[in-house]
């Protein structure tokens, strides 16, 4: 057994609530999107915050055990379910136009990384333990790359896209 702060097994138990919540809108976003490539990306960031939650879980075990880890679990799965249905409900009133969806499925995810890396930063900054700094800046750099991710994707599709701090193309049509 460890020994971890509360603060930082709170901080632990809110981050995996975060992950289970973005896994669960990633997974949704991939069965809502026709596209293959579009399908393929929500899965991988699916799969990436399932390498979170288990990164989470090493440290909350070390210390409570693993029942305490499974309780939380299922309890933060049920929890977590009425701000993801809000943002499923989201993307499902845009699906009926396909772009709009996959661009409002962006969005989301866009918005949902965002928070992560705040709240990440704040604990990181915050927490006490060496350890636990450490891993919550490895995930900030994940969940920045996964931002950078979306919105290059909402910038192909949108032609919005900026190279080297330069526009691909003018919006006056100029080149």
């Amino acid at each position: 057994m460890s020994d971890i702060s509360q603060q930082a097994l709170d901080f632990i138990k809110y981050a995996t609530s975060m992950e289970i919540g973005g896994r669960s809108f990633y997974e949704h976003a991939a069965e809502r999107t026709n596209n293959e490539h579009g399908k393929k990306i929500f899965l991988k960031l699916a799969q990436d915050e399932i390498g979170h939650i288990k990164a989470f879980r090493a440290i909350f075990t070390e210390v409570l055990g693993t029942d305490t880890w499974e309780q939380h679990i299922d309890k933060e799965e049920t929890e977590t379910r009425t701000l993801i249905d809000k943002l499923k409900k989201r993307l499902d009133d845009k699906a009926h136009e396909q772009r709009a969806g996959d661009l409002e499925a962006l969005r989301i995810g866009m918005e949902l990384e965002r928070d992560s890396i705040g709240k990440y930063e704040e604990w990181a900054k915050d927490a006490v333990e060496t350890k636990v700094q450490e891993l919550f800046k490895k995930i900030i750099e994940e969940e920045r790359f996964h931002y950078d991710l979306l919105q290059a994707e909402y910038d192909n599709i949108t032609g919005s896209g900026f190279w080297f701090d330069m526009a691909e193309f003018r919006m006056d049509g100029k080149t």
